[in-house]
C-alpha cells in the first residue's frame, strides 16, 4: 500500500465500514431508548388479545386455535404443566429456555425478553419471545408468542438487504473511480516535477480547477516559469561573463603584441602598458565579483560607492577597447564634459564596457562615429 491511490481507497473503505458500525450502534441506542419497550408491549398486547379471543369464542380445540393464530403470521410455543412443549407455526431456530422462566409464567408472570441489542428483534428464539400465562379447561400453559418476521417482513428484509449490499458495492465502485479522479492531478504534478528535474519547463497542468489541487497546479506552473527564467538568465549570465572575460584578454593580447612587435614611441609604449595593467586589474576584479555573486542572493551589501569623475572613466573605457575597435574599424569620438558622480566604479565600468562593445558589434561599411 505504497501508492496514494491505494491509501485513499483503503481509507475510504475503512471510513465506510466504521460509519456502518457507528450507525449500527446509533440505531441500537435509539431502539433501546425509544422502540424496545413499545415493541415488547405491542407483542404482549397481541398475546393477551390471543388469550382474550380464545375465552370469548366458547369451547374450541386449543391446538386448532393456536394453529389458526400461527397461520396469521405468528410463532407460538405452548408449555403445559408437565413441561411438555408444542410448537405452532414456523419452528424456532433455538428452543432452549430456562424452566424457571416457564414456571414463573405459568404462575401468572408476564415474561419480557431482555435483549440488549437491536438484533434481538430478529432473533428467532423462544428467549426473545413474550410469555404469558394461558388457562383452559383447568390447565395452565406458558404461551410464548413472537411475530414471524420471515412471514410478515420477509420481502422487506430481502429488499433492505439488497439495498444495503447494493449501496455498499456502489460505494466501493465510486470510491475506486473518484479516488482515481483525486489522485490523477497529483500524478501529473509528479510527472511535471520529473520533467523539471530533466530541464523541461513546458508542461500542461489543469489550472482551471477552483480547489486546492487547482491552486497547487497554478503555483507549480508559476514556479516552472520562474525556474525557466532563472535558467535562461543563468545561460545568459554565463555567455555575458564569457564575453566580459574575453574582452580584457583580447585587449591584453593585442596591446602586448603591439608592444612586442611594433615600433612604438616611449609614450605609446607606456600608454599600452598602462592599458594592459588596467585590463589585468579589471580581469582580477571580474574574478572577485564572480566569487561574490552569492552575496546578491543573500542581499549582502557588496556595492561600494565612491565619488569620481565620470568623463575620465568614459575616456578610460574608450582606451581599453581601442584594440577591439581597431580590428573592426570602429571610430569612437568622446565628447564628455567634466562630471562628478557617486557610484560603484567597478560595476559601472562593466556597464560602460558592455554598452560600448554592443555598439561596436553593429555591422558597418567602414567606420562608425559615436558621441555622448
Amino acid at each position: 500500500m505504497k501508492s496514494l491511490y491505494s491509501r485513499i481507497v483503503v481509507t475510504f473503505v475503512l471510513i465506510a465500514l466504521f460509519s456502518g458500525v457507528v450507525a449500527l450502534f446509533g440505531v441500537n441506542l435509539y431502539y433501546q431508548q425509544s422502540l424496545k419497550s413499545y415493541n415488547e408491549q405491542k407483542i404482549a398486547n397481541i398475546a393477551k388479545e390471543i388469550r382474550s379471543l380464545y375465552g370469548q369464542s366458547g369451547p374450541i380445540d386449543l391446538h386448532a386455535y393456536f394453529s389458526g393464530i400461527a397461520s396469521m403470521g405468528f410463532q407460538l410455543y405452548a408449555v403445559d404443566e408437565g413441561m411438555k412443549g408444542t410448537f405452532y407455526g414456523a419452528p424456532f431456530k433455538r428452543s432452549d429456555i430456562d424452566p424457571s422462566v416457564v414456571r414463573r409464567v405459568q404462575s401468572g408472570e408476564t415474561y419480557i425478553p431482555t435483549s440488549k441489542f437491536v438484533t434481538g428483534l430478529f432473533e428467532n428464539t423462544i428467549r426473545h419471545s413474550v410469555g404469558i400465562p394461558f388457562q383452559t379447561y383447568g390447565q395452565t400453559y406458558a404461551l410464548f408468542v413472537r411475530p414471524n418476521m420471515e412471514l410478515q417482513f420477509g420481502e422487506v428484509r430481502t429488499l433492505a438487504g439488497l439495498l444495503l449490499a447494493g449501496t455498499f458495492l456502489l460505494s466501493l465502485l465510486f470510491i475506486f473511480v473518484f479516488s482515481r479522479y483525486i489522485v490523477k492531478p497529483v500524478e501529473k504534478l509528479t510527472e511535471a516535477t520529473t520533467a523539471i528535474v530533466q530541464g523541461q519547463y513546458d508542461m500542461e497542468l489543469d489550472v482551471l480547477r477552483r480547489d486546492e489541487i487547482g491552486n497547487l497546479a497554478r503555483h507549480f506552473s508559476s514556479m516552472a516559469k520562474t525556474l525557466q527564467k532563472l535558467d535562461d538568465m543563468r545561460q545568459e549570465f554565463v555567455s555575458s561573463v564569457s564575453h566580459e572575460i574575453q574582452s580584457p584578454l583580447t585587449s591584453i593580447q593585442g596591446f602586448a603584441q603591439a608592444v612586442r612587435n611594433e615600433p612604438l614611441t616611449s609614450e605609446e609604449r607606456d600608454r599600452y602598458l598602462e592599458i594592459i595593467e588596467e585590463e589585468s586589474r579589471r580581469l582580477s576584479s571580474l574574478g572577485k565579483q564572480l566569487l561574490t555573486l552569492a552575496s546578491l542572493d543573500k542581499e549582502a551589501d557588496i556595492i561600494k560607492k565612491s565619488a569620481y569623475r565620470l568623463d575620465e572613466q568614459l575616456r578610460q573605457v574608450v582606451l581599453q577597447t581601442e584594440w577591439q575597435r581597431h580590428e573592426k574599424e570602429v571610430l569612437v569620438e568622446l565628447d564628455a564634459p567634466e562630471m562628478m558622480i557617486t557610484a560603484d566604479r567597478q560595476l559601472l565600468n562593466q556597464v560602460c564596457l558592455i554598452c560600448l562593445r554592443t555598439a561596436s558589434n553593429f555591422p558597418i561599411p567602414a567606420r562608425r562615429s559615436a558621441s555622448r
